[in-house]
């Protein structure tokens, strides 16, 4: 079975950073474009982030560009999302996906 495990999150100040990690299993990894979702209250899933395979191409929602980086560590099945300069409205539950599949997602609070 596929298993996405995100972690890292927590309550952080406008301005600030914070490094979520996502552990896969299940799958191959290696050979899976991954992407960085999120869900605020009330809202939609929203595509924050996609990467390929091998970590080469990236692409970014307007919103987050220049402030979040995507990477990936195939020898570990970990994915990540570098989140720097956070604003309020970065606030969400933050999910790692895989072929349109969601695993445990991991709060991020973005308040003075």
């Amino acid at each position: 079975d596929v298993q996405l495990q995100a972690s890292g999150g927590g309550l952080v100040q406008p301005g600030g950073s914070l490094r979520l990690s996502c552990a896969a299993s299940g799958f191959t990894f290696a050979n899976a474009a991954m992407k960085w979702v999120r869900q605020a209250p009330g809202l939609e899933l929203e595509r924050m982030a996609t990467i390929n395979s091998d970590g080469s191409w990236t692409n970014y929602v307007d919103s987050v560009k220049g402030r979040f980086t995507i990477s990936r560590d195939n020898a570990q099945n970990t994915l990540y999302l570098q989140m720097n300069n956070l604003k309020p409205e970065d606030s969400a539950v933050y999910y790692c996906s895989f072929n349109g599949i969601l695993g445990r997602g991991t709060q991020v609070t973005v308040s003075s």
